[in-house]
């Protein structure tokens, strides 16, 4: 059952990361919100093949050494009469509602956790040695991180007993509005304040990549806003400005970020005389 699962989540998941990949694609070469150098000519096809490839490779490696993933764990959970939604007889929708709402709670502390655990650290910031900001930086994540977070959110579904559906949906979710708070499109203001209050926007998320120690260390939402807000790690604009601001790590401003081998290795070097080579440390 869990073998035939795989292959219709994968399939449906396919369709929807391709679907929401080409809509973000073209809204942003309709309404870009920056123009940068950094994201033009050859070096931003160098993003682009780093910044895809890593997605590829990180869903092989997946693949092999975890297929049956997040909704796997659920349908195991559902199948052994695990998790204490369930043993609580809480309704079905009722309990889809709020294991989408405790793991999207997860995947805010996980990443938080990968800002100020230096192990983490070290394998997270390949993300943000990209010194551009596009709907593609939403799917640069190093195969090892992949990895720990899904096995991160199997054991928080397993502990729930959520629907597999809810699962599946927040799995879906959780990869578009990666896509969209990454990207680089244009919101009106007014619009950005008024969906910012229910959703993270791509204004709000391109703070978290800003350079500056401060800046970097807020806004770790991906679906919901109000996490930070609530835990005091909001900050509403860069200290720069959005055309002001730098994007990236200050250690890490050549072209090397663009490269695979180099992004692939990253985890793997560090400075002489630091043990963790932790955010805007100067």
């Amino acid at each position: 059952m869990i073998d035939a699962l795989n292959l219709s989540e994968a399939a449906v998941r396919a369709v929807a990361f391709l679907a929401i990949f080409g809509a973000m694609a073209a809204f942003e070469l309709w309404s870009p919100r920056l123009e940068r150098d950094e994201m033009a000519g050859a070096l931003k096809s160098r993003r682009w093949f780093t910044n895809l490839s890593m997605v590829v490779i990180s869903s092989l490696v997946l693949r092999v050494v975890f297929p049956a993933a997040a909704v796997g764990a659920a349908v195991w959970a559902q199948a052994n009469g695990w998790g204490i939604l369930r043993l609580a007889g809480i309704d079905p929708v009722l309990a889809g509602v709020a294991a989408f709402v405790i793991l999207d709670f997860a995947v805010w502390l996980e990443h938080v956790a990968s800002h100020k655990i230096g192990l983490l650290w070290r394998i997270h910031r390949m993300h943000h040695a990209d010194t551009g900001f596009d709907v593609t930086t939403g799917l640069r994540f190093h195969p090892l991180e992949i990895l720990l977070s899904m096995f991160w959110k199997a054991a928080v579904v397993i502990a729930l007993g959520p629907p597999v559906l809810a699962v599946l949906i927040f799995e879906i979710v959780l990869n578009g509005t990666s896509m969209f708070n990454h990207s680089n499109v244009r919101l009106p203001l007014k619009l950005d304040r008024v969906v910012r209050r229910f959703l993270v926007t791509p204004d709000m998320h391109r703070v978290h990549h800003s350079s500056i120690r401060r800046e970097t260390d807020s806004n770790y939402g991906f679906n919901f806003p109000f996490w930070d807000r609530i835990f005091g790690t909001y900050v509403a604009q860069p200290a720069r400005g959005h055309d002001g601001m730098e994007i990236g790590l200050h250690e890490y401003r050549g072209a090397e970020p663009s490269r695979l081998v180099w992004a692939l290795m990253l985890p793997f070097r560090g400075r002489a005389g630091r043990r963790w080579d932790l955010p805007g440390d100067q």
